[in-house]
């Protein structure tokens, strides 16, 4: 054997010995593995991250709908395919009882899980949201959960009604809400943001409004979208700062990562391939460890997102609705019998997951 086939093995036995042993690997670590390591190995390594906080051949999974609440934003980033600017023909803000109708046909398909995500719309005050999440409450109680916004939504009403996060998170919050997701992060670096979402907020802005929501005592999430022309340090920074934001809060529940649907985008470009993306997941499980759900993504790779459980992930989500990422190419299926068969396949027990505090009506008898 070669000086450098020897020196790359004991680099990866020195790397696997940490994770078996549970140890934190650092920046140039993770960059070796990505670089070098096959995706047997990743998948070996994952795995046993894994382990360390789900038994072997488990997964859960939901039933849930994103709710796109209204497409006006003013944001104009550059991989979306979504949005309209104000007063462009097209524009649309959904009725209480649209959003009642939807929730509905959710819970009859045995979801109890909506996600509200929307954008930037100036003619949108805060008192939108807080009644409109008052009346999703009162209505549903705790039978139904939602994710009320993304941190990117919440930092905008926050600064168009000039309340601190602090305060917005409390407005919120008095309203019947008790999650504001990761979502708006994409790619955590100040340089991609200033080259796709130059009128987003800041990575320090980002970190800031999260942690105001979690002092609150709301729940919140970390997401990464990959896939776009970032590079992989501003992958490995991305989740170098997830992983410093939790251990100084603990307040992330789950990492939730998609890959960039690029259809009908001003950015434009071609797909990055499944086999990427669950080496990223791999990677992800294995540098995050102190967040204990991994989530894979269904809504962007369909059934082949489950393989990422043999790569990590432990968590997915069924979607039966999100226009954002339809828009860019996104296809969804409500054959959710022939997903979970495939994960059975795979070797694995899907359990359904609530996040609701009560039983939705149709597990009543169950």
């Amino acid at each position: 054997m070669s000086q450098i086939a020897a020196s790359v093995e004991t680099t990866f036995v020195e790397i696997a010995a940490k994770v078996a042993q549970g140890e934190r690997i650092g920046r140039d670590e993770a960059r070796w593995l990505w670089v070098n390591a096959s995706d047997e190995e990743l998948r070996s390594l994952a795995g046993r991250a894994r382990d360390r906080f789900h038994a072997s051949g488990s997964c859960t999974y939901m039933v849930m709908r994103i709710i796109n609440y209204t497409n006006v934003c003013v944001a104009q980033c550059d991989y979306c395919a979504f949005y309209k600017l104000p007063n462009q023909d097209g524009g649309y803000v959904l009725s209480h009882e649209e959003v009642f109708a939807k929730l509905d046909e959710l819970l009859a398909l045995g979801g109890d899980l909506a996600a509200f995500n929307g954008g930037f719309n100036p003619h949108l005050p805060l008192s939108y949201y807080c009644e409109l999440f008052a009346a999703i409450r009162a209505r549903y109680g705790d039978a139904l959960e939602f994710y009320a916004l993304t941190i990117a939504e919440f930092m905008y009403l926050a600064d168009h009604a000039k309340l601190s996060y602090g305060e917005a998170a409390g407005r919120l919050k008095d309203a019947g809400v008790r999650w504001i997701t990761g979502g708006g992060s994409e790619i955590l670096t100040e340089e991609f943001r200033s080259r796709h979402s130059k009128f987003k907020y800041t990575v320090a802005e980002y970190f800031e409004a999260q942690r105001a929501i979690v002092e609150a005592g709301l729940k919140t999430t970390a997401t990464m979208v990959i896939g776009f022309d970032e590079s992989l340090e501003e992958r490995l920074e991305h989740l170098e700062r997830t992983r410093q934001f939790q251990d100084e809060t603990g307040g992330l529940a789950s990492f939730l990562c998609w890959t960039f649907k690029p259809y009908f985008t001003q950015i434009g470009g071609i797909e990055i391939t499944t086999a990427e993306y669950l080496r990223h997941l791999a990677l992800s499980r294995i540098y995050l460890d102190n967040i204990p759900r991994i989530r894979t993504s269904v809504l962007t790779q369909n059934e082949q997102a489950l393989v990422g459980l043999k790569y990590g992930a432990d968590d997915f989500d069924l979607p039966i609705e999100d226009e954002v990422t339809q828009k860019a190419g996104a296809t969804i299926s409500l054959d959710f019998d022939r997903i979970l068969n495939y994960a059975t396949e795979l070797g694995f027990t899907p359990e359904y997951r609530h996040v609701s505090l009560g039983q939705p009506p149709w597990s009543a008898s169950h």
